[in-house]
């Protein structure tokens, strides 16, 4: 019974490896990427590229063991689920109030060392923020969000 039980389980995760997410890789940037409607100086945009596009843009980049299934899932849902919550690649199309606030939910986050999360730095040692890191990026969100909220 048990030798049956092991090969189905074989069987469901040989199968599960032809079933495979969407990548979330887009060809070109978005009209509605951050960098066509707002500055984004380049020190920031790279912090921001290393330790936040694969999870809060429209093009993620993906290691080898997202290949292997359920790890690639979970994977894609932790991207979807941080693209809903907040996507650079579409942060022009949100509302000026929209915009203010996902600048302060930034500064909140990075400056509470909520972000980027700790089980993505543990797989991407480089996304780890330093403390300068840190406070360019909550300083770059928070003058972002008192332009926008001037814009109001």
């Amino acid at each position: 019974m048990l030798k049956k039980i092991l090969l189905g389980l074989l069987v469901l995760l040989l199968v599960a490896q032809f079933i495979r997410p969407e990548k979330n890789t887009a060809q070109l940037a978005s009209e509605h990427d951050i960098r066509v409607h707002y500055n984004v100086p380049g020190n920031v945009l790279s912090i921001l590229k290393r330790a936040c596009y694969d999870c809060h843009s429209n093009n993620s980049s993906y290691p080898w063991y997202t290949n292997i299934q359920p790890i690639g899932w979970w994977i894609q849902h932790h991207i979807d689920e941080g693209k809903e919550h907040f996507n650079f690649s579409e942060f022009g199309a949100y509302s000026i109030k929209k915009a203010a606030h996902k600048m302060e939910e930034v500064a909140e986050e990075v400056e509470e060392g909520e972000m980027p999360l700790t089980n993505y730095t543990w797989m991407h040692a480089d996304a780890k923020l330093a403390d300068s890191e840190k406070e360019l990026i909550v300083s770059w969100a928070k003058d972002l969000q008192h332009q926008l909220e001037t814009k109001k």
